[in-house]
């Protein structure tokens, strides 16, 4: 299935600012987490978003999806994800059509192993501050019994008759410019410029099998939702002596029933009596650190913002503590006692500004007439 463009995702045009794609991507993670949204689709709708976010956040990914697209071979999420490839260049593309002239690998040549995506869903706490653990991921590791080679025991692999080794062989084409000759890659040998008369029982001449493996993983402290970070060296194993890949953990970060995250801020919700606003009060606020003593000013009205200073997320890559931001609702009562709603007669006469109450009788409405209320 073709990529949909990573700004039509997130709603966004390609002059959406670094701040617009931020909020665009919170909006749209909170909606489709499968945490939250339980409706078919939203788990691969939200890896898409968290897809298009990890490039249009980074400034060197996203100056090159702008000017390739999903096809740029060296951003890393074109052509298939990882371990993918997308086209490798002109030349590539020059040698598809023309042969020869192109890049040519060697099949014997050491490669470096496909990557690894792994999704870890963590605690909100837990991506605030960090934590050592550990996970068991399913990923190829190189035969033990023929130790990667694919051949039985006591026997080698042989070079391919076909191909001489190299993997590949020139076939002849008839083009619009002639007949010329391009080279595909060997079915004798299916590119690898060996064969193996006698496989090994264990891995069936792959030389890999599949284990579960347990890797130790430092989640580092400030992580977001979304972000992700590499484990060098646990990706699959490499080609012929080749370095192995990499393990790319990608992190799912549950919500909280108090606080609301914003990047290295946190946002909280202090709900407040008429009283407490009115005539103000001192009074402990939780916080992700603790809680902490926050005064509340005389007069102070619903929607007013308090900030704790450094009581936020500490910045994953070390540039500073962000801070609680404290919002104030205040809470109207909805069952009064009669001697409380007196009392906020009394209140609203004093003040000017007698309310016509809802519920109240005819004969109560006439009554106040007469009285000059």
């Amino acid at each position: 299935m073709e990529k949909r463009d990573y700004y039509e995702v997130l709603g966004l045009t390609k002059s959406a600012s670094k701040d617009e794609i931020k909020k665009a991507y919170r909006k749209l993670s909170k909606q489709y987490h499968p945490d939250l949204n339980k409706e078919p689709g939203a788990d691969e709708k939200f890896k898409e978003i968290a897809e298009a976010y990890e490039v249009l956040s980074d400034d060197q990914k996203k100056a090159r999806y702008d000017q390739f697209g999903h096809e740029d071979p060296n951003a890393g999420f074109g052509g298939g994800g990882f371990g993918g490839g997308g086209f490798g260049g002109f030349e590539d593309i020059f040698s598809s059509f023309f042969g020869g002239g192109g890049r040519r690998q060697d099949p014997n040549a050491p490669r470096k192993g496909d990557d690894l995506q792994y999704r870890m869903n963590i605690k909100f706490e837990e991506a605030i501050f960090g934590k050592e653990t550990e996970i068991e991921i399913p990923k190829d590791e190189l035969c033990d019994t023929c130790h990667g080679s694919g051949a039985k025991p006591g026997t080698q692999p042989e070079t391919c008759s076909t191909c001489n080794g190299a993997g590949q062989v020139n076939q002849a084409v008839d083009t619009p410019f002639g007949r010329m000759m391009n080279r595909r890659t060997c079915s004798t040998c299916q590119g690898t410029g060996k064969i193996i008369k006698e496989k090994c029982s264990t891995c069936r001449g792959a030389g890999k099998v599949q284990k579960r493996k347990k890797i130790k993983v430092s989640i580092p402290a400030g992580v977001d939702d979304g972000q992700q970070i590499r484990v060098t060296g646990q990706g699959e194993p490499g080609v012929n002596g080749g370095p192995a890949g990499d393990l790319y953990i990608m992190f799912r970060v549950q919500g909280h029933k108090e606080f609301e995250r914003d990047g290295d801020d946190i946002y909280y919700e202090l709900k407040l009596t008429f009283p407490q606003a009115a005539l103000g009060d001192e009074i402990e606020v939780p916080t992700v650190h603790g809680k902490v003593k926050l005064r509340i000013p005389a007069g102070t009205q619903s929607g007013a913002q308090f900030r704790l200073k450094d009581k936020g997320v500490k910045n994953v890559h070390g540039y500073g503590t962000g801070n609680q931001y404290v919002t104030v609702k205040v809470m109207t009562p909805e069952k009064l006692t009669e001697k409380q709603k007196q009392l906020l007669r009394e209140f609203a006469e004093i003040s000017g500004d007698i309310p016509e109450e809802q519920g109240s009788s005819l004969f109560d409405k006439i009554k106040k007439k007469f009285q000059g209320e």
